[in-house]
């Protein structure tokens, strides 16, 4: 009888420990492993990511892509939301807070933390003066023939507003959330002026000059150049924290311009430059430089104006009496 009962003792111990090991690993979906042309397409992503980021110095590219393929893990094929996932926590590790991602479907992939904040109050616009001219930059994004087509309706606004009373010029880029900078630079270019107004700067130190001349820049043309009555004006820069990525680079333009002062907010912090790489119909576009102005000062964050009021009223105020003192 004893010995019946340590064979049923030994029995149920057996089945214990049986069951168990059974439970210690269970075979779910995310022990499936990623579908090679997955992982191939995110390797290649990565790797473009490797060669070109603003920050590729600083970033522990093993771990980088260790924690990338994980989230994808189990991936079936490229659509999957794991990739999706994955491509969104790239984008979060670059810490550059500026790339983004376009699938070939036309989804929109961004970071999943935003470490900036680019939203401000509507612009309150000044009161008429016929010795104070003024110009409104708005964001744009289109290239080619619609991009002169734009430079040119800001220096025929230009155009209009010009007379030979007018003691200095407001050049308003709130709310301006970037878009192309070329038709922007080369419309302003009568107040602005030519030459080299800033610089791309990349982690290795080389820098890319922005040269506006002859009615010309990166493929940007004007037609009619309009030239001021009075050339070289004082000019009064409005910013807002609305003032992003190519709005900023207008105003790194005007940085170090001789007889120009800035009011206003703090702009975005995306005063960087994106490139665009193609893949498999989708494209990344990778933040790989940082904007400077013309004597190569670098920014890369928000854009402290001269005065800075949050009241519009009274930087409005400030920048007329300043124009006119």
């Amino acid at each position: 009888m004893k010995n019946q009962i340590k064979i049923c003792i030994f029995l149920l111990l057996l089945f214990l420990v049986w069951s168990c090991n059974e439970s210690v690993s269970p075979v779910t979906l995310t022990d499936k492993p990623t579908d090679p042309k997955v992982e191939a397409y995110l390797n290649r992503l990565l790797s473009t990511m490797e060669e070109n980021s603003i920050n590729r110095k600083t970033i522990n590219w093993k771990i980088f892509k260790e924690k990338v393929l994980t989230e994808a893990k189990g991936a079936a094929e490229i659509n999957d939301v794991k990739v999706d996932k994955a491509i969104s926590l790239a984008l979060t590790l670059l810490q550059d807070s500026h790339s983004f991602f376009i699938k070939a479907n036309g989804k929109y992939l961004s970071r999943t933390v935003s470490t900036v904040s680019c939203k401000d109050n509507p612009p309150l616009l000044p009161s008429p003066d016929r010795e104070i001219g003024y110009i409104k930059i708005s964001a744009f994004s289109g290239t080619s023939e619609a991009a002169n087509t734009f430079a040119q309706s800001i220096q025929n606004s230009i155009k209009s507003a010009d007379n030979a009373n007018i003691k200095g010029w407001i050049v308003d880029l709130r709310g301006n959330t970037g878009g192309n900078m070329w038709p922007m630079i080369a419309g302003v270019s009568p107040i602005l002026g030519e030459g080299k107004l800033g610089y791309f700067i990349d982690p290795d130190g080389i820098a890319d000059s922005w040269v506006y001349g002859n009615g010309e820049i990166e493929n940007v043309f004007i037609k009619s150049q309009y030239n001021l009555i009075k050339p070289m004006p004082k000019v009064a820069l409005l910013t807002d924290q609305a003032t992003a990525s190519s709005g900023e680079a207008v105003v790194i333009a005007f940085k170090q311009r001789p007889n120009t002062r800035s009011f206003g907010s703090a702009t975005c912090g995306l005063s960087t430059s994106n490139a665009a790489f193609e893949q498999e119909g989708a494209y990344l576009y990778l933040t790989v430089s940082t904007m400077a102005d013309r004597k190569k000062i670098k920014y890369g964050t928000r854009v402290v104006p001269d005065v800075v009021e949050s009241n519009q009223q009274i930087y409005l105020k400030q920048a007329v009496d300043w124009l006119k003192g």
